[in-house]
């Protein structure tokens, strides 16, 4: 074939693992390319609002060869802030990112793969997909018996609030991403009901310590995958209701309510302008509200304390609405997490719901494709920025190892 560039390994994604991987892959004088179809951080740049802070402090924010050494270690780094310590960490290692490189296609040629994009070809024994957990909005199917007239957004077109209209918000979500939108639309003067699945309730601080330190202490970020008995609930496990502030605030249910929120059960049907909600969201608080005492009384007992303050259980309406009429409101937010984008990728290895089948993020099935940044890859901190160099190395150890013929 001709017109392709060989090379021992293809990068795809210029993201915080990407970058990790790359510079694991120097350290071993390893060649390789990353390409990336925006800029670097390019997710960070362009798909997330404007108040977004990292939900872990700044002395967690590390990778291989650069670690923060600003003068808030103990603060929550801004989406600005992220952008530019990953620049300087992509300049620091030198790694040897395309930018402005859209892949097209990955698919297998012989025992190697071809990488098509809009900037050339290249063929190489190993291929690393490191493009994000997070490229599209998951917006479940009842979506689509919305009425017309109800704006619709998530959280990669939502910026800020002035952006909506000014009726009423229906945020349908309480992780997260879910309980921050609602709390930011809150604080402009918004009316807005939320509708509560799955969740887990977390303080910011606990003794005196941010809550990263204890799950530290108690060895829960470097738990391995194969250590888990149910490893596919460990991966799906919503992400904590946790905000990073300068204030190092809590943000859970009872603060939204303090604001004026309501409160409904997970969204399950639109009828005409009728949006059905279940009755159980008393049970789904109540069970967020014992996991957070459990993590709590473990953190007590591994440290030999004696109880220390619990917050105050998650205040619930004796009758939450089941039923709501949607002529009152204006938009609907769906903070429903986030999918991976596979379109390009032409090789035999998502399963029946899109994701894709790997141990440890050596893929199933196709050796030499490696996968990077997922929740819980390898351990619980996969998923966060000081969890990529962990498993760049583990990845990258057994990719050598392919390369050179040796047992893997």
């Amino acid at each position: 074939m001709t017109g392709i560039t060989r090379i021992p390994v293809v990068i795809v994604g210029a993201g915080h693992s990407g970058l990790a991987v790359s510079r694991v892959l120097s350290e071993q004088s390893i060649e390789h390319v990353v390409l990336e179809r925006g800029e670097v951080a390019n997710t960070w740049k362009t798909e997330r609002w404007d108040s977004l802070r990292l939900l872990t402090p700044n002395w967690l924010t590390r990778l291989p060869g650069l670690e923060y050494d600003g003068e808030d270690p103990d603060g929550f780094m801004a989406v600005d802030e992220l952008v530019a310590f990953l620049e300087r960490y992509a300049s620091h290692v030198e790694a040897p990112v395309r930018t402005g490189v859209t892949v097209t296609s990955v698919s297998r040629v012989e025992d190697e793969y071809l990488v098509e994009t809009d900037a050339g070809r290249w063929q190489a024994p190993a291929v690393v997909l490191a493009s994000g957990p997070f490229n599209r909005a998951h917006v479940p199917a009842v979506a689509a018996e919305l009425p017309a007239r109800l704006d619709q957004l998530t959280p990669v077109d939502y910026k800020r609030p002035d952006q909506l209209k000014p009726g009423r918000v229906l945020v349908v979500g309480a992780s997260a991403t879910g309980l921050q939108l609602a709390d930011e639309l809150l604080r402009s003067g918004r009316e807005v009901t939320v509708a509560v699945g799955e969740h887990v309730r977390m303080p910011r601080t606990y003794r005196g310590r941010d809550i990263m330190y204890w799950l530290d202490e108690l060895g829960r970020h470097d738990e391995r995958y194969d250590e888990v008995d149910d490893l596919v609930r460990a991966r799906h496990v919503p992400s904590p209701q946790l905000v990073g502030t300068p204030d190092r605030v809590d943000l859970d249910l009872n603060a939204l309510t303090d604001r004026g929120a309501e409160l409904v059960g997970r969204l399950g049907a639109v009828n005409g302008t009728t949006a059905a909600f279940a009755g159980s969201l008393r049970n789904v608080c109540n069970l967020a509200d014992l996991k957070l005492k459990r993590l709590l009384n473990t953190i007590d007992q591994q440290g030999g304390f004696d109880a220390g303050p619990r917050p105050e259980p998650t205040r619930v309406s004796d009758d939450p609405r089941v039923l709501i009429d949607l002529a009152g409101y204006d938009t609907v937010l769906w903070a429903t997490g986030f999918r991976a984008d596979y379109t390009w990728l032409d090789v035999d290895v998502l399963d029946r719901k899109g994701e894709i089948r790997h141990a440890g993020g050596v893929v199933k099935d196709a050796p030499g494709l490696y996968r990077v940044g997922l929740n819980f890859l390898r351990r619980r901190k996969s998923s966060f920025i000081h969890g990529a160099e962990d498993d760049a190395r583990d990845l990258v150890e057994h990719l050598a190892a392919r390369l050179t013929g040796s047992p893997v």
